[in-house]
């Protein structure tokens, strides 16, 4: 047999194709966007990321992950990560596109613009979003003296990947510090102490896991005599390395480009952030502003693995058809297609309760569904990139391709500042706030309107209040806020479709919504590349 006859039926790699034209929900919150600029930004941002290029890239990065060198070839310590150079070059895209920058006097749809470009970035390459989300998470809380020459340097779009004191490097990055050996999320059970030496500290202990070990600087809690406060502690002094020193690099599931390492500190060189005995309060506020985050890396795993389910199915013939004329993969591929635009409708929609900063009833309902749809979105991202796989069957299983790494990206952000039960904790503690509840209701009546379906559902939600917070009944004001917000701003039939299959039936232990007629209107609609299929 010919080896052009071998190669039949075999599937070509997804190559240049449009991340932000082809996606429907960016087509309508791009629409949010007065500036036209913005919006050109983005359109370009997508089609750049989807190209060839940046796609190896991301391959790169995470094929050869970091390596740390302890000591220099004369036996100096020196703690440096080393990574391929693909990371760099992404990290550096990323900062250019301004993904790193918290705005402190925002204009209108700056937070929704870079929250796009992140979701768009992540489907690329899951790892240099750590850096950024951290770097951003942090600098609100490095504006007052004495760290203004830090809280500029985070301002800037360029990356400085030199090692060397933040003086003399032209942007820097930031990391967090907070969970040790033997506590965990528990916070309070931290034993690293941190003592007076002039008008800084010096910081002795060590971090369980350590974001970002190569960061110009890291926010780390330490108990300050009885009291627990945040530290800002940089990796370089004036005398050269500072002494917190790597014990060794995590060995990951996945996220496998970024670098997390456990850390000691043998008298680091730290100064103070905010009051003694708030470093609990400020770093845990620091954490939660990167849930937004987490629920948009997952959203755009959730994407890709969509879209590289239908590029596969649309090339693949299986049993005399292509696999996506199928019925019973149709059925698949558009109930992962309602999980995957639901998913990005929500997490943009908390980008815009987040722009609307001085409104207390968007505040209030932002502080139960951040949590909340961290817990639930980042879950259900695990069990739609597993799908996914599936669709490519024992292709999908191999390494070569995209799949792999799809999924083992996809539980780091369920996992990432507090776990499914820590969220839902916190969704309880927000409900408990004076206001919050109250808040909740007017939203849902709202939103739900004359709509009989969602009205229902929004009435059993609520009167449920010996249940708030739980883990079932966190899933289903989440499913109630999708419905309303794919009733909002998606076509009828496929809100229907979402509606019936999630909030009246509950999601299904298996992807897959059959019987319908119009399967392929729907898929072509999720990505209109297959109609030149």
């Amino acid at each position: 047999m010919a080896l052009e006859q071998q190669l039949q039926n075999q599937v070509p790699d997804l190559m240049d194709d449009d991340l932000f034209g082809e996606d429907p929900a960016l087509q309508h919150w791009q629409s949010q966007l007065a500036c036209q600029e913005a919006r050109q930004s983005l359109a370009d941002y997508g089609q750049k990321l989807g190209s060839a290029y940046w796609r190896e890239q991301g391959a790169l990065a995470n094929r050869q992950p970091p390596q740390w060198r302890g000591w220099s070839a004369q036996g100096q310590r020196i703690d440096q990560v080393d990574f391929h150079p693909a990371w760099h070059h992404l990290l550096s895209l990323g900062m250019e596109q301004g993904l790193h920058i918290w705005p402190h006097q925002p204009q209108p749809g700056q937070h929704l613009l870079r929250a796009m470009g992140f979701y768009l970035h992540g489907q690329i390459e899951a790892g240099t979003l750590c850096p950024l989300t951290m770097t951003r998470a942090a600098a609100p809380l490095l504006q007052s003296d004495p760290f203004q020459e830090w809280a500029a340097k985070l301002d800037i779009n360029q990356y400085d990947s030199s090692s060397q004191q933040m003086e003399e490097k032209s942007s820097v990055l930031l990391g967090m510090g907070m969970t040790e050996r033997q506590g965990g999320s528990d916070l309070r059970g931290c034993t690293t102490e941190a003592h007076p030496d002039g008008q800084a500290f010096r910081v002795y202990g060590h971090k369980w896991f350590l974001s970002v070990p190569q960061a110009d600087g890291h926010l780390v809690l330490a108990r300050e005599h009885e009291q627990f406060s945040c530290f800002l502690m940089p990796r370089y002094t004036e005398d050269g390395l500072n002494r917190r020193y790597i014990r060794r690099l995590k060995d990951k599931l996945g996220n496998r480009s970024n670098a997390s390492a456990e850390i000691d500190f043998d008298g680091a060189l730290a100064w103070r952030v905010g009051q003694a005995g708030r470093g609990i309060a400020l770093l845990a506020a620091m954490a939660a502003r990167t849930r937004i985050d987490c629920v948009l890396g997952s959203a755009a795993l959730m994407r890709q693995a969509l879209v590289q389910s239908l590029h596969y199915c649309q090339h693949r013939r299986c049993f005399g058809k292509q696999l996506i004329d199928q019925p019973m993969m149709q059925a698949v591929l558009l109930d992962m297609s309602l999980e995957s635009e639901a998913a990005t409708h929500l997490a943009l929609f908390l980008v815009d309760l987040q722009e609307r900063a001085n409104d207390p009833v968007a505040q209030s309902v932002l502080r139960v569904l951040a949590p909340a749809a961290k817990f639930w979105v980042c879950r259900r991202a695990i069990a739609l990139c597993a799908e996914a796989m599936e669709t490519w069957g024992g292709n999908g299983y191999i390494e070569d391709g995209p799949m792999p790494r799809l999924l083992r990206e996809a539980p780091v952000n369920s996992i990432w500042e507090g776990s499914g039960n820590v969220m839902c904790l916190d969704v309880q503690r927000a409900l408990s706030q004076e206001g919050v509840w109250e808040a909740l209701q007017a939203d849902l009546r709202a939103r739900t309107g004359d709509d009989a379906e969602l009205g229902q559902a929004a009435q059993e939600v609520l009167s449920a209040v010996s249940q708030a917070g739980g883990r079932v009944w966190t899933q289903k004001l989440l499913t109630l806020y999708q419905s309303c917000l794919m009733r909002q701003v998606a076509p009828d039939a496929v809100a229907d479709l979402f509606t019936t299959h999630r909030l009246q039936q509950g999601p299904a232990a298996v992807f897959g919504v059959e019987g319908v007629e119009q399967a392929c209107w729907y898929l072509h609609r999720s990505w209109p590349r297959l109609q030149a299929s």
